[in-house]
């Protein structure tokens, strides 16, 4: 890629599109940020879903038509795949590309443009879709390395592993996965993927179950396929395109079991969280009345409570009580 001289007003509106992208007006105040450097008449964002494989128009401005189709059509071209190896903007008109172009922008006046590829940089280097810009005159000669110096920050414009609501808040050590309701996961930008998690085959169905409860967010203790017990958060989320799908994030890490619990007390204080008697818990667990009891009293020492609803309270706010995968 060709560098260039920067100047104040370069300097300026790179930072801010950075600065609507991470929390400002998102795609539309990025490129007003751009157009202040480069003379651009029309944009669209184009994402790609990883899940499905796809490509969708996301986000677009100054067109008087975006075809559905146009945004897969042109991720199959062979120049843009090229373009994509390379990392460098494709300008309007390149080999391959004239057809294209000939049938979805030409017609509409409009005889210059660039187009982009989309990548998360970083340890991730992942592919997220891709940036068509137009205009009715020519480009100036650096328009293409304007646009690629800061395409990996319009990438996380098209980034469709990111949730409507993400799992803010977080400690270090947590991996995590998004699941549909549907079933389909999702990988959660920022988070690494949870090898745990995805190797459940019944944690989707979990996902469904909460996503379909009115809980905002549950916490608990999970003990994973070898007997390894993990944290595990769960929050309500909005996942794909626009996050208009009804999903969830399910994320864990290692853990030892609190306050010296043994595996039987979590399961003794799950069911008190639940509202269960000694008899009931009994029953639930296969034990004695008296097995139960000696339990509790255990409990109660380890935990510092002296009754079952303070006992309760603290479970449910420390996340103590066992998560069942169905």
């Amino acid at each position: 890629m060709d560098s260039i001289t920067l100047n104040a007003r370069h300097l300026h509106a790179f930072a801010e599109v950075g600065f609507q992208v991470a929390g400002g007006s998102g795609a539309h105040g990025a490129m007003t940020a751009l157009r202040e450097i480069i003379p651009v008449e029309a944009y669209e964002f184009v994402a790609y879903d990883p899940a499905t494989g796809r490509h969708r128009s996301l986000v677009s401005c100054g067109y008087a038509r975006v075809d559905d189709d146009a945004a897969e059509e042109y991720a199959r071209l062979d120049s843009y795949r090229r373009a994509m190896a390379s990392r460098v903007p494709l300008p309007m008109g390149a080999p391959g590309t004239e057809l294209y172009y000939r049938r979805h922008l030409e017609p509409y006046g409009w005889s210059s443009g660039l187009t982009a590829p989309l990548f998360v940089g970083g340890a991730a280097d992942r592919y997220t879709g891709l940036l068509h810009v137009s205009s009715r005159r020519a480009l100036p000669p650096e328009a293409g390395t304007v646009i690629g110096a800061v395409a990996g920050t319009l990438a996380h414009v098209t980034d469709l592993t990111r949730c409507v609501i993400d799992p803010l808040g977080l400690p270090a050590g947590f991996h995590a996965i998004a699941f549909e309701r549907g079933g389909r996961r999702r990988a959660v930008a920022g988070w690494p993927p949870s090898e745990a998690l995805g190797s459940e085959p019944a944690m989707a169905e979990l996902a469904r179950d909460f996503i379909d409860s009115r809980e905002l967010s549950r916490r608990g203790l999970w003990p994973d396929s070898q007997g390894q017990w993990r944290e595990v958060r769960i929050h309500r989320a909005g996942v794909g395109f626009r996050g208009a799908i009804q999903g969830a994030v399910i994320a864990e890490r290692p853990c030892s079991l609190p306050y010296d619990l043994t595996a039987r007390e979590v399961e003794v204080l799950t069911r008190v969280a639940l509202g269960d008697s000694n008899p009931q818990i009994a029953a639930a667990l296969v034990l004695s009345v008296r097995t139960v009891t000696t339990h509790l009293e255990h409990i109660f020492a380890k935990l510092g409570c002296d009754s079952r609803t303070r006992l309760t309270t603290k479970v449910l706010a420390e996340g103590l009580c066992r998560v069942d995968v169905p």
